[in-house]
């Protein structure tokens, strides 16, 4: 398994089933805002009444944010790291370049006036384009184009970054490990998608596996989980819409989509409002406070629901208690326990281009006092063959020794013999 994981984390990053259209058309902008079910089903308005994410800066790691009447006043700042784009963020690239705007304008669309065009969840927010692209015509590999773009966004200000993306694989690189551990350091929340199902992803890949990012699974119209534009892994945090999404592409018009890359902006644009409404809490209790005000679905966590379906108005008036560390785990132990070794008080140098993750130490949700999935395949699994093996040792041995064993002669004194004098 460990050296399957190995194999696929050398592919490139992919944006998650990136948009997977229903219809290119441009509709009438007096209908767009209706078919945002989820701004009155997720209880966004009544949100709105409190704050529309003022003042918080998100940072969109994407394709690149193009230009739409929509979306064109949140943008306020943007850089290429693929060496294709523009200086600004601006210029749509990679193999889906509408992706990055459609996830932008259901984060942080203003509409077209009035009650039309697309509005997202946080339509006050301000947006980065950090624009990247995946493929063999980059002079940057995907690794290193992410790394370097959490490192800039966080260099701008953003407290909040919103990645739409998966690596396909649950290791991620080292690099990584400084890119992620610095936004963390500087009180910033990063928002991942879970991937799609439909697309082939049917377990959750990094960045949705890095211990303290808020992984977002997918829901259909009804509130239930999504086969097709979703996945499953036991990072989820919390569910948000992925289905029947409406967004604006470059240019101005309007598509419906799904994936879990809709989703991922639904819920980066909510941690914009609790940082807008709750200043005072730092990142670990900005997602503490969504996955605590979440309507939890079944047992929680799940590895279908994380703690459940999104509650916006909940997110940003209930009364939650803090908490000191990140509910969803903490990068910099994870760095300790599997970069360097958990055995030695002074940890010795490691060689970042060679060293390669090891499974997460996450709890998999069994029954309690049961072993873990994990504790099961690295703990139990080599046990149970050590244990077999040596009972066939000790096996062998009995049976080795009891044939060779010395013949003692028979004392034939209290015996008739056949022999005769």
């Amino acid at each position: 398994m460990h050296r399957l994981r190995r194999g696929l984390a050398s592919l490139s990053v992919l944006a998650v089933t990136a948009l997977a259209v229903l219809s290119a058309t441009p509709a009438r902008a007096d209908y767009i805002r209706d078919f945002e079910y989820w701004l009155g089903d997720y209880n966004f308005y009544q949100a709105w009444d409190v704050t529309q994410g003022d003042g918080v800066l998100v940072s969109v790691i994407d394709s690149g944010i193009g230009y739409a009447p929509d979306i064109n006043a949140a943008v306020v700042g943007g850089a290429d790291f693929s060496g294709v784009g523009s200086p600004d963020g601006r210029t749509p690239v990679g193999e889906s370049p509408d992706h990055g705007t459609l996830v932008a304008s259901v984060l942080a669309g203003r509409g077209t006036g009035g009650n039309n065009g697309v509005i997202g969840t946080a339509p006050a927010a301000q947006l980065l384009s950090a624009s990247v692209a995946f493929g063999d015509n980059t002079a940057v590999s995907s690794d290193e184009q992410i790394a370097n773009a959490i490192k800039w966004s966080v260099d701008q200000g953003a407290k909040v970054i919103n990645m739409s993306l998966t690596r396909n694989s649950l290791e991620w690189p080292p690099s990584w490990d400084d890119a992620f551990m610095y936004a963390f350091e500087h009180d910033v929340v990063i928002v991942a998608a879970a991937g799609n199902r439909g697309a082939g992803t049917t377990e959750v890949g990094a960045p949705a596996t890095i211990p303290g990012v808020l992984t977002v699974a997918g829901l259909d119209v009804n509130g239930e989980a999504s086969y097709d534009a979703s996945s499953q892994g036991i990072t989820i945090g919390v569910s948000a819409p992925s289905e029947a999404l409406v967004g604006v592409a470059p240019g101005g018009a309007y598509m419906k989509w799904s994936g879990s890359s809709g989703a991922t902006p639904i819920v980066a644009g909510l941690v914009a409002l609790v940082r807008a409404s709750h200043p005072e809490l730092d990142a670990n209790n900005v997602i503490n406070r969504i996955i605590s005000t979440a309507t939890p679905v079944g047992e929680v966590p799940s590895p279908i629901y994380g703690y459940g379906k999104i509650n916006a108005y909940a997110a940003v008036t209930a009364d939650v208690p803090t908490v000191k560390k990140n509910p969803l785990g903490s990068l910099e132990e994870w760095i300790k326990l599997y970069r360097r070794g958990s055995n030695t008080t002074t940890p010795e140098p490691w060689d970042t281009s060679t060293a390669t993750p090891l499974p997460l130490p996450f709890d998999s949700g069994n029954i309690a006092g049961l072993p873990t999935l994990y504790q099961l395949t690295t703990v139990g699994v080599p046990l149970l063959f050590f244990a077999g093996f040596g009972t066939i040792v000790v096996i062998g041995y009995i049976v080795v020794t009891r044939r060779l064993r010395p013949v003692v002669p028979r004392d034939n004194s209290h015996h008739e013999t056949d022999e005769t004098p």
